[in-house]
């Protein structure tokens, strides 16, 4: 398979070890604990990933400026991913590397997105779901942002549609397309 641009959702601890053996360079980090998050940041970081920590899923982890604070000068992530506008605000005032993840569920949410996005600036913006080739493209041509889709993304196929359709990267969760 060629290599695409693959951004690997981690859900579980026990993918780590094939995450650490795979070509992805960036994960978005939905597992863990305030306990073991740091040896797992760790752990991918000795592996050459890029880590972002999805504040919103990773247990124990506050939602404010302390915890983004936490995240990046004791925990030394890479970045953060949130659906929250403040948290990107904060994150940038200690320079991590953003992605704001933002829902299309329909017209109104699309263009609050779209509005929060241009708002808060951050590096990247994941578009949720990722099966929507005419709302990738309509995201695409609204932001400058690098523009990450995931969700319900199962086949190459469907990798590949989002790709011509706009997507910069696609976050997968399933282990064979990393």
């Amino acid at each position: 398979m060629k290599q695409l641009p693959i951004i690997a959702s981690v859900v579980r601890e026990d993918q780590l070890p094939r995450l650490e053996k795979s070509n992805v360079k960036t994960v978005i980090l939905m597992t863990g604990n305030i306990l073991n998050i740091k040896g797992i940041i760790e752990q991918l970081h000795r592996a050459d990933k890029t880590v972002y920590v999805h504040i919103e899923m990773v247990e124990g982890i506050g939602r404010d400026t302390a915890a983004i604070e936490y995240l990046g000068r004791v925990l030394h992530a890479d970045g953060i991913v949130s659906t929250k506008s403040n948290m990107i605000h904060a994150a940038h005032q200690i320079k991590l590397q953003t992605i704001q993840r933002v829902f299309a569920i329909d017209t109104g949410a699309f263009e609050t997105a779209v509005k929060m996005i241009n708002s808060s600036k951050p590096g990247k913006v994941e578009l949720m779901p990722g099966l929507m080739p005419r709302v990738i493209r309509d995201m695409k041509q609204k932001i400058r942002q690098p523009l990450i889709v995931g969700g319900l993304i199962k086949s190459l196929d469907e990798i590949e549609t989002a790709l011509q359709s706009g997507a910069d990267y696609v976050s997968i969760g399933d282990e064979c397309f990393w």
